[in-house]
């Protein structure tokens, strides 16, 4: 068994044992009530879960003819006790994975929530946390995700990832000010060639279980810690927002030239967003400045350059339960010509421009019982794009299926969308929520 998370098993089982170890042996299911009834009724506790079945098939032979892309069993538990002045929460999944052939247990939420006074919120633990406007799109929100769940067909929750974090939430006169403290760095879970094929270009080709990608690993809390921050207001309607960010990149876009190993440079982000209402629909706008630290004004060919980053986007109904949503989105790379002296000699270099469109279109059918979904990315400057589409039909209260279509393509294969075009998928799941 794999286990992830180990260095908080010992804190889960301590709260597990305190917060419900207690009351469960006590409770006898009365002929009337549910378990989950008296759970609630009489100790205030609320549980629940799911259990989630999924298989998915490459759509073309990948770099190691791998046929499945997905095939997984999960179970998820959740807990909560609500002791009055302090809430704690506590999510797990245990999942087997037939193609990592790895059973996993991983908890993705194990927090206290309390709240000293009416103007604060505290939150101390393993939690999601998120922010900004961007739709599958993150600008300012540098906290971690999965993006070998994005593109593999798992429900989209499982986009974010969790971080072991300290959040205070202050409502001030007028303004929010939101901190998040994690003390050490975990970063995002990317696609590295064990499960999912890419473009490698230091061997100038696709390489997948051949050719790993190994990173450095962090493991000194505190002095590798992240630290975000947001203050936001509403003037007239218009949602506005400002934020900060010290910690590393979510992914390793450093090389580390003694050993050659993946590392993680620090970052900072400064930026601000706006959300309102607009000719009918909703729109919003989101900038960021990422700041690399080490990338000394673009002339270390070992460190990703700095960049500025734009977002505008529009959603709107679009007839009867039909919604469109469009958004426009562009990176540039701060002092290109820097950058382009220090580009190693055989090694294609970026555009100073990246352009990037979406598209998202959702339908309701069937008294809302089944939905239609696609989303779409394209890249006008690499000419590359992604697609993603999906079914879903809710059975009952209890039970939903759906399936989907992940497909990749791009005209040169070390593109952003063009390095996975051997991952393309289609997959299928049963959903039994309890």
């Amino acid at each position: 068994m794999t286990v992830k998370n180990r260095h908080i098993i010992p804190t889960f089982l301590f709260s597990f044992i305190f917060c419900f170890g207690s009351v469960l042996p006590t409770i006898q299911a009365g002929e009337d009530l549910s378990l989950k009834e008296r759970l609630y009724d009489d100790w205030g506790v609320e549980f629940g879960g799911f259990f989630d079945v999924r298989a998915g098939f490459m759509l073309q032979n990948d770099v190691d003819e791998k046929d499945l892309s997905l095939g997984e069993t999960r179970m998820q538990l959740e807990l909560g006790r609500d002791f009055g002045d302090a809430i704690m929460n506590f999510k797990t999944d245990l999942l087997a994975d037939g193609v990592t052939e790895e059973v996993l247990l991983d908890i993705r939420e194990l927090n206290l929530a309390f709240f000293p006074a009416d103007s604060l919120d505290i939150k101390v633990g393993r939690q999601v946390l998120t922010w900004g406007t961007g739709d599958m799109i993150f600008i300012n929100d540098m906290f971690p995700k999965d993006w070998q769940s994005f593109f593999i067909g798992r429900e989209d929750n499982y986009l974010k990832s969790p971080s072991n974090a300290v959040k205070a939430s202050f409502f001030l006169p007028g303004i929010d000010l939101d901190l998040a403290y994690i003390p050490l760095f975990e970063g995002s879970e990317y696609v590295s060639g064990e499960r999912l094929s890419y473009y490698n270009p230091m061997v100038g080709r696709i390489v997948g279980r051949d050719m790993i990608f190994e990173d450095e690993e962090k493991n000194r809390y505190f002095s590798e810690a992240e630290l975000a921050a947001r203050i936001s207001k509403n003037i007239d309607g218009v949602e506005l927002a400002l934020y900060g960010y010290s910690g590393f990149w979510q992914e390793p876009e450093g090389i580390d030239p003694l050993n050659g190993l993946a590392v993680y440079p620090r970052l900072n982000v400064w930026g601000a967003s706006a959300r309102s209402t607009v000719l009918g629909g909703i729109g919003n706008m989101e900038f960021g400045y990422y700041d690399s630290t080490g990338d000394e004004d673009g002339r270390n060919p070992f460190v990703r350059p700095s960049e500025y980053r734009f977002l505008a986007g529009f959603e709107h109904e679009l007839g009867h339960e039909l919604t469109g949503a469009f958004q426009y989105y562009l990176e540039v790379i701060d002092q290109y010509e820097n950058y382009l002296s220090t580009v190693p000699t055989g090694t294609v270099a970026r555009d100073e421009y990246r352009h990037l469109l979406t598209l998202r279109l959702t339908k309701l059918m069937m008294d809302q019982n089944l939905i239609l979904s696609l989303f779409t990315y394209y890249s006008p400057s690499d000419n590359d794009g992604y697609v993603r589409s999906r079914v879903t039909y809710k059975v009952n209260d209890h039970l939903k299926l759906d399936g989907g279509l992940n497909y990749f393509w791009g005209e040169e294969e070390y593109t952003f969308w063009g390095r996975f075009e051997q991952n393309s998928n289609a997959y299928l799941g049963i959903h039994y929520s309890f």
